[in-house]
């Protein structure tokens, strides 16, 4: 019998009954136990449990292009074995229709709340459902995931993570290799030669449509997690996948060609010790820890929010760089899929830093990467980043004879961009290796930008330096976020309802000359939710609501051309005041 996975009307304690009997998990079972007591018992206490319920149950938790992801708890509307076990066998008989017996998942997991339990469970699932679970292990970094999937050449790979949402939330991320792509176009009568096209430019990246829609279709059709078979026993990797991985970053030709003091903070993720040791290895010995951020710890307690993009997440980092002569902060988020840098500012004030923009990161990794191909090579690889980051790295590939793509937001999209040799988006995301780690990678692009700026510093130069080179020949493009978080999602729906019916006719005193609502989709790009804006003084602003979070998110860029590096000054002042005029006009106007 299936065990309901929602109330059909209203607060039903026989569906948090049978969901609670079917529960492998006796700490959410007894969780859920205790909220239905409360629900049958006083009158105030009892209204606050129906609704805590109500949310519970208003559904299974969305499985989507993004896997799962959710405040940990009891009930189908939160992260548990449960909803892992239904989400592990829709992907085991994804995998076993499509590939066929002894098809191969590699896990990994991080060291949130319930993250090696929710990796167990999937291992047990696979390996009953017939198919060759590897797993990683524990408490490594995503893009070791991402590697080793392609490295085995497995059909599927399984990081659980939430990545840098705050401690009670856990995640389910999915990516698939090259056979189950293939078979998986077939599957939806895809033309061949396009499906092996676009299986192979997808292999080793997350999952985009239509296989997010056939898993979420076999997961839906578990009738209980009592129903799926779980084994026990399973392959388990050792150290080599880390070595592998190390000896794969040598190839990045990434060495310290000056001493270079770095700051280094994991976040209280599983990042350090890989970035330490792969700063190591490219000879960058002066690396000194933010002690209190190195170890892994689930409840993140140093930082209000465990993302390097949050004001104050780089406190600490920049308190340790502080007097002690360093000269590059790296910050890797909590499962160190993304990188930050902050470099010092003395034109701000002796014992100053300045955390670099996304963009600015980009930009200069663009650059650095750029410079490495012939312009015989070049002519055949692509620089890619998303809509929502600056068109700066579009100049930078032109400079260096590339071709370049935008995409939809996310690496599952820049990702599998064909003859990819770069890609970025604004939010601290950056594949610097595509052909070993089809994601975004930290610890890479960490390395990577420890190699430029020892390289600058050899030279006798500095990033800002660099950024102003890069700028003199190309334009400035200034970026800024605006973002607004609710309570309340629904404001987000009517703020972009409002904007779709009656968009700006100017911004920063500039008219708006294009105005394009991203959810009609075109030849370039799928359909999403967002809006584009753009002014007769080149000026863009793209407005969406987040993916992963109750947010609207607004992505400014001010563009001024610059006629030689004596007028960079003067470019850059101009676009950093309209870029601030932008923001206070839509902080304004949005209703948020």
């Amino acid at each position: 019998m299936a065990v309901a996975d929602r109330f059909a009307a209203g607060f039903d304690p026989q569906v948090v009954a049978a969901w609670i009997a079917d529960d492998p998990d006796p700490a959410t079972r007894a969780e859920l136990q205790a909220l239905l007591a409360t629900a049958r018992g006083d009158a105030d206490e009892a209204a606050a449990a129906h609704a805590d319920l109500e949310d519970r149950f208003a559904g299974p938790l969305a499985f989507g292009t993004a896997g799962l992801r959710g405040a940990l708890g009891g009930g189908p509307n939160r992260m548990n074995r449960a909803v892992v076990i239904r989400a592990a066998a829709g992907l085991a008989a994804f995998l076993h229709d499509t590939v066929g017996e002894g098809f191969s998942v590699v896990i990994g997991c991080d060291a949130r709340y319930g993250s090696a339990d929710f990796a167990a469970d999937t291992a047990a699932v696979v390996t009953a459902a017939g198919g060759r679970a590897i797993m990683l292990p524990p408490q490594l970094p995503t893009p070791l995931l991402a590697f080793a999937l392609l490295r085995l050449r497995a059909d599927a790979g399984v990081m659980v993570t939430a990545s840098h949402n705050p401690p009670r939330d856990n995640g389910y991320k999915v990516y698939l290799g090259e056979s189950a792509l293939r078979a998986g176009y077939a599957l939806a009568g895809e033309d061949p030669v396009a499906a092996q096209r676009a299986a192979q430019a997808g292999a080793g990246a997350q999952i985009v449509p239509p296989f997010d829609a056939m898993i979420a279709e076999r997961i839906a059709a578990v009738d209980a997690v009592a129903s799926v078979p779980r084994a026990q026993g399973w392959e388990t990797l050792g150290d080599e996948v880390v070595r592998a991985y190390l000896d794969r970053l040598r190839e990045l030709d990434a060495s310290a060609q000056a001493p270079l003091r770095i700051v280094l903070t994991a976040m209280h993720g599983v990042g350090g010790q890989t970035m330490t040791a792969a700063l190591h290895e490219a000879g960058f010995e002066d690396v000194v820890p933010v002690d209190e951020q190195f170890s892994p710890d689930p409840d993140f307690p140093t930082v209000a929010f465990p993302n390097p993009e949050e004001p104050g997440a780089l406190d600490l980092a920049i308190a340790r760089a502080q007097g002690s002569g360093a000269e590059l902060i790296i910050a890797n988020d909590p499962d160190a899929d993304r990188f930050s840098a902050a470099i010092p500012d003395p034109q701000a004030g002796s014992g100053t830093w300045r955390q670099l923009t996304g963009d600015e990161v980009g930009l200069l990794l663009g650059e650095f990467v750029g410079q490495r191909f012939s312009a015989s090579e070049a002519t055949h690889l692509t620089m890619a980043n998303s809509i929502v980051s600056s068109r700066a790295l579009a100049a930078v590939a032109a400079a260096h004879g590339l071709q370049h793509v935008s995409t939809l937001t996310g690496f599952k999209w820049i990702s599998r961009v064909p003859g990819l040799v770069f890609g970025y988006e604004e939010a601290l995301g950056y594949c610097v290796d595509p052909a070993a780690v089809r994601d975004k990678d930290g610890i890479s692009a960490g390395l990577l930008f420890a190699a430029l700026a020892s390289r600058l510093k050899a030279e006798g130069r500095t990033v800002d330096d660099e950024l102003a080179r890069i700028r003199a020949r190309d334009g400035v493009r200034l970026t800024a976020p605006l973002s607004f978080r609710v309570a309340d999602v629904s404001l987000i729906a009517a703020a972009m309802r409002r904007l779709r019916e009656a968009p700006p006719a100017q911004l920063a005193g500039s008219p708006v000359e294009r105005v394009v609502d991203l959810s009609e989709g075109s030849p370039e790009l799928p359909p999403t939710d967002g809006m584009v804006l753009e002014t007769a003084a080149g000026d863009r602003v793209i407005i969406r609501p987040s993916g992963t979070e109750p947010k609207l998110k607004c992505y400014l860029e001010a563009a001024e051309p610059v006629a030689g590096a004596e007028a960079l000054a003067g470019a850059r002042s101009r676009a950093a005041a309209r870029l601030a005029a932008m923001r206070e006009q839509l902080a304004g106007s949005l209703g948020l």
